[in-house]
């Protein structure tokens, strides 16, 4: 099975969104950051040329995780809706977690409006997802697929301005255990989901702003998988590979996207996106597919193997 990964999407739309709702709570600071910075930096053109090359790569499954809207706006959301649709795959064969923007302020968390506009792509076929394991929406979902189960967590919760830090809660947590540890999966490859990683950033006001708080007890779970386990991120906007060892001996490969939309000098934080080749409960080849924004191309490159060491 091919699976194409990218992340972090940031699309910006603001068409008809009335000004009241762009300059109240955290959306504020966010146009500020807009205006000031990222903005200039994050161009939907990015994203739209990756729908295209995967389209072109013939892959099996798609996943996204997290952060495909700025300020978690219905406007932004729909423009979403339109990239996926223009992959050309079924809402079989693609699977979305939401990141912390796309839960930016506490009414996007009291609607569920992300889980609500992207349901069908969040779908639970062993029945351990409840609405009651986590704010943003019915966490943790469970998908077979061709020798793999996809489990998509969510870790997106909103905080104060400056804030990104993510929370998983002990409901998804003891879920997650279920699924990576029952009978029925011993023979799948567990391809987790989630927007933050469970490896913080070093130093210690990134993680604790940056971070997820339950990053230890995260591992934890990882760790008890008898198996290999393909751990997928985003959040940090850095591509790259890490691997932890299970209690019992095998691989916990924790794989990083970078932002989807984001124009930028280095090649690990260059847009782009991954491709993952899993076959027999194991992961084989691992590459990016790296956007040269000058030639808007795309080309092969490696996914930089990272410190495994830990923040928190």
């Amino acid at each position: 099975m091919r699976i194409a990964h990218f992340s972090d999407l940031h699309v910006l739309d603001l068409a008809g969104v009335d000004a009241r709702r762009l300059w109240t709570n955290k959306r504020a600071t966010g146009m500020i950051n807009l205006k000031l910075n990222r903005g200039h930096k994050h161009k939907p053109h990015a994203v739209e040329a990756i729908v295209a090359d995967v389209k072109a790569q013939g892959v099996d499954h798609v996943v996204i995780t997290g952060d495909l809207s700025n300020l978690a706006l219905e406007t932004e959301f729909a423009r979403v809706r339109t990239m996926i649709e223009a992959l050309g795959m079924g809402a079989d064969r693609v699977s979305v977690v939401p990141g912390n923007h796309d839960v930016y302020t506490r009414g996007s968390l009291r609607t569920q409006r992300f889980f609500n506009a992207f349901r069908e792509f969040m779908t639970d076929d062993r029945g351990v997802a409840k609405r009651e394991h986590h704010g943003s929406g019915v966490f943790p979902f469970a998908r077979l697929r061709d020798g793999v189960v996809l489990v998509g967590m969510s870790s997106a919760v909103p905080r104060a301005p400056v804030l990104s830090a993510g929370h998983v809660g002990a409901a998804q947590m003891r879920a997650l255990r279920q699924v990576l540890t029952e009978r029925a999966t011993r023979d799948l490859l567990p391809v987790v989901l989630m927007h933050h990683p469970v490896i913080n950033p070093r130093g210690a006001w990134r993680s604790f702003s940056r971070g997820l708080a339950e990053a230890a007890a995260m591992r934890e779970v990882l760790a008890a998988r008898e198996g290999d386990v393909l751990f997928l991120h985003g959040h940090l906007h850095d591509r790259g590979y890490r691997t932890l060892q299970t209690k019992s001996g095998a691989t916990v490969h924790h794989v990083g996207a970078t932002s989807a939309s984001l124009l930028h000098e280095h090649p690990d934080r260059a847009a782009g996106y991954n491709v993952y080749d899993v076959s027999d409960g194991a992961v084989g080849p691992v590459h990016a597919r790296v956007y040269d924004p000058e030639k808007r191309s795309f080309f092969d490159a490696t996914v930089t193997a990272k410190s495994s060491e830990f923040a928190d």
